[in-house]
Formats: C-alpha cells, sequence, structure tokens
C-alpha cells in the first residue's frame, strides 16, 4: 500500500531531499511551505503520516499540531533544528509521536517513518482479525477496529504514540513492561536517549485517563522496572 506522507517544511532544500528518499521508497508526498497550507492539505487530503518543522511561517508547527490534534490522530514526527530537551517535551505533549534533531540522516528519517506506519496501521487494523475488537480494563475501553480508546464511552484524545502504548498494556494487564519495550511498540528500537520521551509519553497518558493523575488507578510505576495497568474489575 502507497501511504501518502506530508512534508511540513520551510527550507526548499530539505523539502528536495525529503521528497527524493521518499518517492525512492515508494511513499506519495504532499508538501507545504508552511502551517496553514499543511493544516489545510491535512484535512483534505489522504495523509498517513506528517514530518512537521517547528519553525514555520503562518503556522508554526506546535500550532500545526496542536490543531491537528483537535480532529486527527495520524502520526506526526517532528524534525526540528531546536533540539533542547524542553523543545522535545513540548512537543511530545502536544501531539507529536516522535521528534527527529536537524541536522538529520535521511536514512534514519525513512527508518522511523516506515516503523510508525508498521505500527500503526497494522495494529490499528490488520491485526483487527486476530484480536477482540474490544478490549476492557476497568472504566477503559479500546476498540482494535476504530483504533481509539474511550472512558465510560467517552472517546479519550491520545496521539498515536499513546493509542500504541495503550494497546500493548492492555492486552497484557498486570504484566510489568520495562520503558524499552513500551518504547519498541512505537518505533522498534530503544536508545538511551528515549527514556524521558517515555516518561513523558506515560504522563501525557495519565493526565487524559486518571481522576487524578498525581494517584493514578490504572497505569502504575513500578520502582526499578517499568509500568503496568491494573485490571480493576
Amino acid at each position: 500500500m502507497e501511504y501518502p506522507i506530508l512534508v511540513a517544511e520551510d527550507d526548499k532544500d530539505i523539502i528536495e531531499l525529503l521528497t527524493l528518499y521518499l518517492n525512492g521508497e515508494g511513499f506519495a508526498v504532499y508538501t507545504a511551505e508552511n502551517g496553514e497550507d499543511a493544516l489545510q492539505i491535512i484535512k483534505t487530503k489522504d495523509v498517513a503520516l506528517a514530518l512537521v518543522d517547528i519553525m514555520m511561517p503562518k503556522m508554526n508547527g506546535y500550532d500545526l499540531i496542536r490543531n491537528v490534534r483537535e480532529f486527527s490522530n495520524i502520526p506526526i514526527i517532528i524534525v526540528s533544528a531546536k533540539g533542547m530537551d524542553v523543545d522535545r517535551i513540548l512537543g511530545l505533549n502536544i501531539g507529536a509521536d516522535a521528534y527527529i534533531t536537524k541536522p538529520f540522516n535521511p536514512l534514519e528519517v525513512i527508518a522511523y517513518i516506515k516503523a510508525t506506519l508498521r505500527r500503526y496501521y497494522q495494529l490499528g487494523a490488520d491485526k483487527v482479525q486476530q484480536e477482540p475488537q474490544n478490549i476492557v480494563v476497568g472504566e477503559l475501553e479500546f476498540d482494535t477496529q476504530k483504533f481509539l480508546l474511550r472512558k465510560n464511552g467517552v472517546v479519550v484524545p491520545l496521539t498515536s504514540a499513546e493509542l500504541k502504548i495503550m494497546a500493548k498494556m492492555m492486552k497484557n494487564p498486570e504484566r510489568i513492561f520495562t520503558k524499552a519495550q513500551l518504547y519498541e511498540c512505537i518505533n522498534g528500537e530503544f536508545y538511551e536517549s528515549d527514556d524521558n520521551t517515555m516518561m513523558v509519553h506515560i504522563s501525557n497518558i495519565r493526565s487524559k485517563i486518571e481522576d487524578d493523575p498525581a494517584k493514578p488507578e490504572y497505569i502504575k510505576t513500578v520502582r526499578g522496572l517499568g509500568y503496568r495497568i491494573e485490571n480493576k474489575k
């Protein structure tokens, strides 16, 4: 299947470079040189994944992601020259699934894209026939067919990365997962630098599913090991 990729970037040389590599891998490519055009493309075209720069005219990448998350959970990967931890954390907090810092290796970007697409779309569609349609843990219900999470019947607005984490944990309640195991279900590989990224994802999920994120009832931290989801009856 040919997955259409959006490259939202105001540097024409980077657009040309990424388009060259993406086309070479068989991807269709949409391009936008500002955030407003990128938002319109996502609203009107069948975009499977978006690569988003932060510093763009008309609408920056952060505002673009915030707008997209109001109506879509498509995978979004930030590709930015802003490499501080605070920038990475902000990007993940507002709904990005991964953060790549410029300068980058185009082959690394392609690897991220393939891993994200494989896990997002295969988990959301290809595996439906092998799994029950709904996984229930307490007040939480994961719909594997529509690939979304509900709490008490209300959809919880999770990013694709957060959905993949919840799917893995809800399928195996009470099992302890290390940060590496959870991160691998998102991007396939884990590096020490990804440690804080997983902590941010868990914090974001708790803020959306827990009545009191400071005293979580679902996602429990197992000190020195990782996380587990409590099978509330």
